[in-house]
C-alpha cells in the first residue's frame, strides 16, 4: 500500500534518490549535463534535503512523500508566495513508477496543504521541453500564462520555463 505523507528525516536518502534520478531522466537533451549536475549539488544534496525536512513554513511547505514498503517511491513539494498563491516547486517519481496516480496524489497533498495557507490559485514552471511535466499538469487544470527565464539560469543561460496556473 502506497501512503502520502509528510517527509522526515528517514525520508531524506529516498527523496534525493528520486529527485536526483527524476531530474536526470527529465532534463536530458534538455539542459547541459553541466547545468543538470549544478542543480542535483545545489538541491538534492543531504544537507540541503535534511534542512527542508527540518523547517517547513509557510514560503517551504516541505516535502510530501509516497512511501511504499518503507521505501521513497515519489516526493514533492510546495509554497506560499508573497501574494498569498501556491506554487508546486518539485514534484518526481520513481522512474519506473509513473502513470499509477502517484504524482496526483503527491499533488493532492501539496494542494490541501496550500489551501490551509489560504492560497485559492497554484502555480506551476515547467522546462519548455518537458514532455512528462506538461501534460501532467495540464491534466490536474493548470493552464498555460507565458515563458519565463528558467529559475536558476546563470550568465548566458537562455533556458525557459512555461508558466501554468490553476484555481485551487
Amino acid at each position: 500500500m502506497i501512503e502520502i505523507i509528510k517527509a522526515n528525516e528517514d525520508h531524506v536518502k529516498g527523496i534525493i534518490k528520486v529527485c536526483t534520478d527524476g531530474y536526470r531522466t527529465t532534463y536530458k537533451g534538455l539542459y547541459t549535463k553541466q547545468y543538470v549536475e549544478k542543480v542535483i549539488k545545489q538541491f538534492y544534496n543531504e544537507g540541503a534535503v535534511l534542512k527542508e525536512v527540518k523547517d517547513s513554513n509557510r514560503h517551504w511547505g516541505g516535502y510530501f512523500v509516497a512511501v511504499e514498503n518503507g521505501s521513497v517511491i515519489g516526493a514533492g513539494a510546495g509554497g506560499i508566495l508573497d501574494d498569498g498563491s501556491g506554487e508546486v516547486f518539485v514534484l518526481y517519481l520513481q522512474l519506473d513508477r509513473r502513470n499509477e496516480g502517484i504524482g496526483s496524489q503527491l499533488l493532492q497533498a501539496i494542494t490541501v496543504q496550500q489551501k490551509s495557507f489560504g492560497a485559492n490559485k497554484q502555480y506551476v514552471s515547467v522546462q519548455k521541453g518537458n514532455h512528462k511535466g506538461i501534460p501532467f499538469y495540464e491534466s490536474k487544470g493548470f493552464v498555460y500564462l507565458n515563458e519565463q527565464n528558467s529559475y536558476g539560469n546563470s550568465e548566458g543561460e537562455t533556458y525557459l520555463s512555461l508558466r501554468y496556473c490553476r484555481d485551487i
